[in-house]
């Protein structure tokens, strides 16, 4: 091997401005990626090849002249590119020249001969699309078009060639990869390497001719499917990409830090392996933690049967499932769990912000683990051991338990920057709380299955945990293929009762007719599907309940301080000091709280036992618990029709929310005295039936459908913003790339509710912009839907901003929809949704105010939130 030298050397090709040999640099991040994947995925020599492949051939490109120049630079040799090394010059430009990925996947597509068949077509397709995307696209002002086949490629980069051809390009690749083979072979002390037989000596240049239509990898390979069987090989594929792409750019990073004469070294001295020990090693005390924990719960019965329920999990191979009713224990469980399988790191996957705060203060309490390093890390909240303790950027995702948003785990597979969460995912014991929150939401539903399928491949190692309450047993063999025995149960020990009651209702009328309005008392809960209904229903009876609402639509500070309230009241010996608690879903698996009377608007099975586990949830009440189901009429006659049914509709869930009150009214459950084990029996009942699964497929599959259709819209794909892009101030802007939907940051006035139906109207906003830039928006959200009136023109928020704004606020008229809706991902430019009266008098007064205004509204008690003023003086929802 060449020594490598400080001094650039026209005749050597180089991986980066430091000056790495580019074929020690292929062959490290080859060897490097491959040992990751066997570390992490025993037993798995094939897509360990596959891996070293990829990360042998992955920065072929950069024997791109322009690159080699760029490199060879003296000026640039201090130069360091988050997103790998690029040419920076500032005459050169990306959008005329291909990056080196894009020509890497190019000469692989082209070197790769069909005759080798070492290497299996499923693991060649991984292959090209680990070394096409192990860099995130860039950002061009060019049509994308151009760069999106193989032949764009070619014909982009062959134009910029001059003092060199193609075909010697490819001369130069060959013998690049006979020099990474040599390595290899010196390296394991081997006679041939598999790189000398992935490519060809002869290559026709004619056959660009055929591929140059063909497109380059897409990154996400989902297509609609009418069955929800045929999407579990596109899972399967696309959580292999996942693995690969991972290890390989893990591999990049580690390898490319290192200075040229230190790769030099490792590669002489064989201790490459070294760079993966210090990455997978983990080290710390949380078994003797946890084993610390254990002893704070007294000896029981009930203890006794948490204990061999977690035997049980140990002894499933690969993914297990705790299925078990609220309040039985669940986290006991997972923790000794983790025990049990000697973990060094817990990674705990939830699906809201409000579940990671709920388990987070649980965590550190006194019963639990007081002294472990408990990490909480979502995108509002990244402490450590205490609320408030900022976790420093380098100490992310190191806790004993880290404690993050299934939206932290995606970033590992949508992004590129975060791409190596996906080896911390791997590498530790990762436990997803309420995993059926995801199943109705289109993209997470597949993504969540990409990560479980990452996790089943590691087979014996998976050390993988699924923890609900309802764990959605038709999902789970549908899709995640897990076998009945690998679902341990954990019965109840609340012995209390509980009695159904339906409460059939006309949802046009908000009066006493309808049991989600009626005036409450006593330590009651009032579930609704909408926050409106609970917004409203809160307005009408505040001078009547000692009540507190909780719900989304609040604004940042509110939501926090007053999910803080709930559960201090709510909670197991809270402080009582509100007596009714009106909400929307958020409460329904994110609050260890309890009631002692609940009502709850019908929803699919899982929604209806996950807020029935907030009643009497600790099990102290002697007397029957009632548990009272608002029905609408149309579900009650079977009918789509109606607000309820088309919510639940748009919510992927009508059809299993009407087959599931249909079983219950079949089974005459109402106003039978029942315990919670017989309710969780009628819900396994359930989803054992053909009716009940036909239903929950209709729903899943037009889940699945929406999902596809967000991923095609390549809403996942990694894309590299140049800094230019990036607002200097220290604001998050909203991604153009979310899964949660398409919200933008909003504006509105202020309206006090206090004496309604009287509604004062101050002159006000719901917030001020920060002083200091560095500050965070005390910021509000609103969905492109509601801004624009759910395609209804006279509802159309955004065109009355348009046409109103300029003189009510001031500034220049703006023209074009899309431009605001652009600017609105930035918190300093948000669209007003509703003015002040101030405002209003300078484009006519009270008469101009739009009659669908979104407003904040507030009363003497606390913040409603934002509400539309049609709502506010309709009597019908």
């Amino acid at each position: 091997m060449d020594i490598p030298k400080l001094t650039p050397n026209p005749n050597f090709q180089y991986a980066n401005t430091h000056l790495q040999s580019l074929a020690e640099h292929l062959f490290a991040v080859g060897y490097v990626a491959e040992q990751l994947l066997k570390r992490l995925i025993p037993d798995s020599a094939a897509k360990a090849e596959a891996v070293f492949v990829a990360g042998c051939l992955h920065d072929l490109g950069k024997i791109d002249p322009a690159f080699q120049e760029w490199a060879r630079n003296p000026k640039k040799k201090d130069y360091h590119a988050e997103d790998g090394q690029h040419i920076d010059d500032s005459k050169f430009s990306f959008d005329k020249h291909p990056r080196h990925n894009e020509i890497s996947v190019l000469l692989y597509q082209l070197l790769d001969p069909i005759s080798f068949k070492g290497i299996s077509s499923g693991y060649k397709t991984a292959i090209k699309h680990t070394i096409y995307w192990h860099h995130a696209k860039p950002y061009r002002k060019e049509k994308d078009s151009e760069f999106s086949t193989f032949g764009g490629i070619y014909k982009k980069l062959n134009s910029n060639l001059s003092s060199i051809t193609f075909a010697e390009i490819l001369e130069k690749t060959q013998r690049l990869l006979k020099q990474v083979s040599e390595i290899d072979c010196q390296y394991r002390s081997i006679e041939a390497s598999l790189i000398a037989k992935i490519y060809s000596e002869v290559v026709d240049l004619d056959i660009l001719e055929l591929m140059k239509n063909t497109d380059l990898p897409s990154y996400k390979s989902y297509e609609i499917e009418d069955r929800i069987d045929n999407y579990r090989q596109q899972i399967t594929n696309n959580a292999l990409h996942n693995i690969m792409r991972a290890c390989v750019i893990s591999a990049d990073r580690l390898v490319s830090a290192l200075p040229a004469e230190d790769l030099h070294g490792h590669i002489k001295h064989l201790n490459l392996h070294s760079l993966v020990d210090e990455t997978l090693l983990l080290e710390g005390n949380l078994c003797s933690q946890i084993e610390t924990c254990m002893t704070q719960f007294p000896l029981s019965e009930r203890s006794n049967k948490q204990h061999e329920v977690a035997q049980q999990l140990n002894k499933i191979l690969d993914v297990a499932i705790l299925a078990g009713p609220a309040g039985c224990g669940k986290t006991k469980i997972a923790l000794e769990w983790a025990l049990l399988k000697n973990s060094q790191q817990i990674i705990w996957i939830c699906p809201r912000v409000q579940v990671c705060q709920g388990l987070f203060f649980e965590l550190i309490s006194e019963q639990y683990l007081p002294d472990a390093t408990i990490e909480i890390n979502t995108g509002e909240f990244k402490y450590t051991k205490e609320w408030g303790g900022v976790t420093q950027e380098d100490d992310y995702f190191s806790g004993d338990i880290v404690i993050t948003t299934i939206d932290q785990v995606f970033s590992a597979i949508i992004t590129h920057t975060k791409a190596n969460t996906l080896i911390n995912v791997l590498n530790a014991h990762v436990v997803f709380d309420e995993f059926h929150e995801y199943i109705p939401m289109p993209a997470f539903n597949l993504l969540f299955a990409e990560l479980v399928a990452c996790k089943k491949s590691q087979g014996s190692f998976a050390n993988t945990l699924l923890v609900s309450a309802t764990p959605h047993y038709f999902y789970l063999k549908s899709v995640l293929d897990i076998q009945p025995e690998d679902i341990i149960t954990m019965p109840s020990f609340n012995l209390s009762s509980y009695r159904i009651e339906f409460k059939v209702f006309d949802e046009t009328q908000r009066d006493d007719g309808n049991p989600l309005y009626q005036k409450q008392s006593g330590n009651n809960i009032v579930i609704s599907n909408t926050a409106q209904t609970a917004q409203i229903s809160f307005i009408r009876n505040q001078r009547d309940e000692n009540a507190v609402l909780l719900h989304s639509k609040f604004k940042k500070t509110d939501k926090q301080s007053w999910f803080s309230e709930v559960f201090d009241s709510f909670k197991k010996d809270g402080t009582r000091k509100f007596d009714v608690l009106r909400s929307g879903p958020i409460v329904q698996a994110s609050l260890n709280i309890t009631c002692d009377y609940m009502v709850a608007e019908i929803t699919t099975a899982e929604n209806f036992l996950q807020r029935l586990g907030r009643l009497d949830r600790f099990g102290t009440n002697s007397s029957v618990n009632i548990y009272s189901v608002a029905v609408p009429e149309p579900i009650h006659q079977g009918k789509g029709t109606g607000a309820a049914a088309r919510f639940l509709a748009r919510q992927f869930s009508f059809a299993a929310t009407k087959a599931w009150y249909q079983f219950l009214q079949a089974e005459a459950l109402e106003n039978k005295t029942l315990q919670l084990p017989e309710l969780y029996s009628f819900y396994r009942r359930f989803h054992n039936m053909e009716l009940a699964q036909q239903s929950m497929a209709s729903d899943l599959l037009a889940c699945f459908k929406q999902g596809v259709q967000l991923i095609q819209q390549k809403i996942v794909d990694p894309i590299t913003i140049p800094p230019k892009k990036i607002t200097e101030k220290g604001q998050g802007k909203i991604s153009k790339h979310s899964l949660r939907g398409e919200n933008r940051f909003v504006q509105m006035a202020i309206c006090d509710v206090s004496k309604w139906p009287h509604i004062e109207y101050r002159e006000e906003y719901a917030y001020q912009p920060p002083v200091n830039e560095r500050d965070e928006f005390d910021n509000l959200t609103a969905s492109l839907d509601e801004i624009q009136g759910y395609g209804d023109s006279d509802k159309n928020l955004l065109a009355y901003m348009k046409n109103k704004h300029h003189n009510i606020i001031g500034g220049q008229k703006a023209y074009k929809d899309f431009i605001l809706l652009n600017e609105a991902r930035d918190p300093e430019f948000p669209i007003y949704l509703s003015y002040t009266p101030d405002g209003l008098d300078r484009v006519g007064g009270e008469s101009a105010r739009h009659s669908y205004a979104i407003y904040y509204a507030v009363c003497d008690k606390q913040p409603i939130g934002a509400i539309s003023i049609k709502q506010l003086t309709s009597n019908e929802d």
